[in-house]
């Protein structure tokens, strides 16, 4: 199950101006890794403020940023180890602004108590991402997508925002499905180093 990874291609297609642009300039694929990162710092202001319609733009322009590093690092024929590092930091502190801009929206629409389930969400949404970079670091593919990946953690924080009225169903939904997918991302990973 890939989720809306399975979009990817789609999504990567639709940049696919951008790419030709950046070979042609010579653009630093870590330029789109940074566009990202701001974006999502963009992102977790306008979650905080309760603006969930900037939210859903920025958190495209996150994943664009995201999805574009990688895009133009291979058609630069320019892709290296440190770029995968530089890669995954800009998606971690995605998330992480992602996350804090819901957690100071939460404190202040319902409380600090919902402060603690939103970390719980961030702990948990990071575990799939953590099984995937183990298994890469014992010799398996770097593994993403679905059940409950990047994506749709941003679709969900923005439900969040936009139904404010089901906060916690949706923070418990990032919560279980995060785990469904570290466990999903496991199997996987102790599939290919058997």
């Amino acid at each position: 199950m890939r989720g809306l990874y399975a979009l990817k291609p789609w999504y990567t297609r639709r940049l696919d101006r951008i790419v030709q642009w950046a070979v042609r300039k010579d653009v630093s694929p870590e330029v789109f890794t940074w566009l990202g990162v701001i974006s999502a710092a963009l992102a977790g202001v306008a979650i905080a403020l309760g603006w969930w319609l900037p939210a859903l733009v920025l958190l495209a322009g996150r994943l664009a940023g995201a999805n574009l590093d990688g895009a133009v690092a291979r058609a630069r024929g320019v892709s290296r180890p440190w770029g995968f590092v530089v890669n995954e930091l800009g998606d971690r502190a995605g998330d992480l602004l992602m996350f804090a801009g819901l957690a100071v929206l939460l404190d202040r629409t319902q409380g600090p108590d919902a402060v603690v389930l939103v970390l719980v969400a961030t702990l948990a949404a990071s575990m799939p991402t953590f099984a995937s970079l183990a298994g890469a670091g014992a010799g398996a593919p770097r593994l993403n997508g679905g059940p409950f990946g990047k994506t749709e953690r941003c679709l969900a924080v923005v439900l969040v925002v936009a139904l404010p009225v089901i906060w916690a169903v949706l923070l418990w939904v990032i919560v279980v499905m995060s785990v469904v997918t570290t466990g999903a991302r496991l199997a996987r990973i102790r599939a290919e180093l058997a």
